[in-house]
């Protein structure tokens, strides 16, 4: 059997029933939570990262998966031991507020991790949800992540690269940091939330204008919700010249159907195909 264990990084339930929702659900999955007591207080920035320690350093425990997203994740990194990480490699996944750990801990221990859905997500999760999560957690034998998904071109073209990417607030807020992502050489993938148009304006700028974007080998902008793609698409290409794939997928976000990436797989987008494909993964596959 999985064993789970969810951290609480960032913000907590509201509602006791959400969080047994999810738990039954993985229950239902084949999965056992280790620690399935309702959290009901914030742990402080240390306790975020020692509680991320013993998971990963726990040697009952298969998949680290986190509570739900909003805020503070990122508090915790200067508390990362990140050569625990690397010694005891496991799968952890999350999504929104959790890019700021799920991409640094790729980029400092080489560990692939999963953008997925969450125990506040998985009460009342969609079938296409639920199969692209499995999907995941089984070493992806699916390799085309579109699979099912809905796609729009807006750059056409071909280009292979590092899967990264996640919350865009989230991210411009980790820019010039020493847990910035590196953005050469991959295929980022960016989601926002309840923001106005004048916000993702002005981060997506401040990419720009900090170099964010030299080097991208090709972009998928995922659900932006309450901002049509195309605005989101129209303040890039007002600003810089998109010489490589640019593509919208609403399956990636706030979104009842989410696809389960994996944070540092070497991928191939190409647009005629409507395909984003594995070419090389490697990453603790749990027992099935």
């Amino acid at each position: 059997m999985n064993n789970v264990f969810i951290v609480t990084p960032s913000y907590l339930i509201k509602k006791k029933s959400d969080f047994t929702a999810g738990v039954e659900q993985l229950s239902k999955l084949g999965f056992h939570v280790v620690n399935p007591q309702f959290p009901t207080a914030l742990p402080s920035p240390q306790e975020k990262a020692e509680q991320i320690h013993g998971a990963f350093a726990d040697p009952g425990v298969d998949m680290i998966l986190a509570l739900r997203g909003g805020y503070s994740a990122m508090k915790a990194l200067p508390y990362i031991d990140f050569e625990l990480i690397k010694k005891h490699p496991k799968i952890i996944a999350g999504f929104s507020d959790l890019s700021a750990l799920l991409n640094p801990i790729f980029e400092r221990t080489g560990l692939v991790t999963l953008h997925a859905p969450m125990v506040i997500n998985l009460g009342m999760p969609t079938a296409f949800t639920l199969h692209s999560l499995l999907n995941a957690i089984q070493g992806y034998p699916e390799k085309n992540l579109l699979k099912g998904a809905r796609f729009k071109i807006y750059t056409p073209g071909s280009a292979a690269g590092i899967l990264k990417g996640g919350n865009l607030i989230t991210l411009t807020a980790l820019i010039d940091t020493d847990w910035d992502i590196d953005t050469a050489d991959s295929i980022l993938f960016l989601e926002d939330v309840d923001e106005k148009l004048h916000q993702v304006d002005r981060y997506l700028t401040q990419w720009i204008l900090a170099g964010k974007f030299k080097g991208v080998k090709g972009l998928i902008l995922g659900d932006f919700r309450g901002i049509s793609s195309k605005k989101v698409y129209d303040i890039l290409a007002s600003q810089m010249e998109l010489d490589f794939p640019v593509v919208h997928c609403p399956y990636i976000g706030h979104v009842a159907n989410k696809i389960t990436l994996p944070i540092g797989a070497e991928v191939e987008l190409n647009t005629e195909r409507k395909q984003l494909v594995i070419r090389k993964l490697s990453f603790p596959v749990a027992n099935q």
